[in-house]
């Protein structure tokens, strides 16, 4: 039995038409990042492009090296985030004018990739705003990849399960090594840093200390933290040299709305009650019946 063009896009057209009858969904309310929230401020005015904070991320994480060769020497040097890197300084130009570039999970305030997890292998603790990973209960399926308006989640082919590499803010460093004792310890990215260009602490304390340095040296910078409203706020602030827009750093002007806001909001709306499935099931039985009757009246 074949459906035909007009009776699939009839069958669709009442679905669609079923999904936007109102119902009692409401858009989300605005996440907002928690007082224990904590995260980084990478200054790029700062940045020398080291790379001393890759080296020792890889270290602290057990993670192997990219290997590259200059001048018949081998050594570290991954050009974009991927399944063995979790931190990478890239080089940008803007109008003749460069710039180092931090590239890391940003840490949402609402991550997307949280949102579309299925299996709720990404996670945002409650407590430290740290978008967390659990290898055990990853399926592989890649949706974190797609959701991610920053591109970072990235997935390790080399292992034989399943598993998404990004970073966690080093958060293992910080686990208990006596009962009831927690190590608070920075990211080894902040730690290691020779020029301080990236800082580790509360949300809240680094928004102000970006503030403040925009407001004491405006000639310096351009006149925006991101990350501050940016896809609904961040936990990764940036600051960038005055000429060198946020865009040239590869950080996307994506609106003040987190993705998860109008995602979840629609799929809420097109779900309540069952609306939308139940129209789209009916409005192919017909199809099917129609086409059957159609069938026998031809075969009679």
């Amino acid at each position: 039995m074949k459906l035909s063009r007009r009776e699939l896009l009839t069958g669709l057209a009442a679905a669609g038409a079923a999904a936007a009858v109102p119902s009692p969904a409401e858009a989300r309310d605005r996440k907002v990042a928690e007082a224990g929230s904590v995260g980084m401020l990478y200054d790029s005015t700062l940045c020398i492009g080291c790379r001393a904070c890759v080296v020792k991320c890889k270290e602290a994480n057990q993670l192997p090296q990219d290997r590259a060769t200059l001048n018949g020497a081998p050594y570290d040097a991954p050009p974009d985030l991927n399944g063995t890197t979790k931190n990478v300084i890239k080089l940008a130009a803007a109008g003749g004018r460069s710039a180092f570039m931090k590239s890391q999970c940003m840490h949402c305030v609402d991550p997307a990739c949280v949102s579309v997890c299925m299996i709720g292998a990404l996670a945002k603790n409650a407590s430290t705003g740290i978008v967390t990973y659990d290898k055990d209960g990853c399926v592989g399926c890649r949706y974190c990849q797609v959701a991610c308006p920053f591109n970072v989640p990235k997935f390790n082919w080399d292992k034989a399960a399943p598993q998404i590499v990004k970073c966690e803010l080093c958060r293992h460093r910080g686990e208990p090594k006596k009962p009831g004792v927690r190590q608070i310890a920075d990211p080894a990215c902040c730690e290691v840093c020779p020029r301080g260009a990236v800082v580790y602490g509360k949300r809240s304390d680094l928004l102000q200390e970006a503030q403040r340095r925009l407001k004491t040296q405006p000639d310096r910078y351009e006149a925006k933290v991101y990350g501050d409203q940016d896809a609904g706020g961040t936990q990764v602030l940036y600051l960038t040299a005055k000429g060198v827009p946020f865009r040239a750093l590869g950080l996307p002007d994506v609106g003040d709305e987190a993705a998860p806001a109008l995602s979840e909001s629609i799929s809420h709306g097109i779900y309540y009650g069952m609306v939308a499935p139940v129209a789209l099931f009916g409005a192919a039985l017909l199809t099917i019946r129609k086409n059957r009757k159609q069938a026998d009246e031809e075969g009679a």
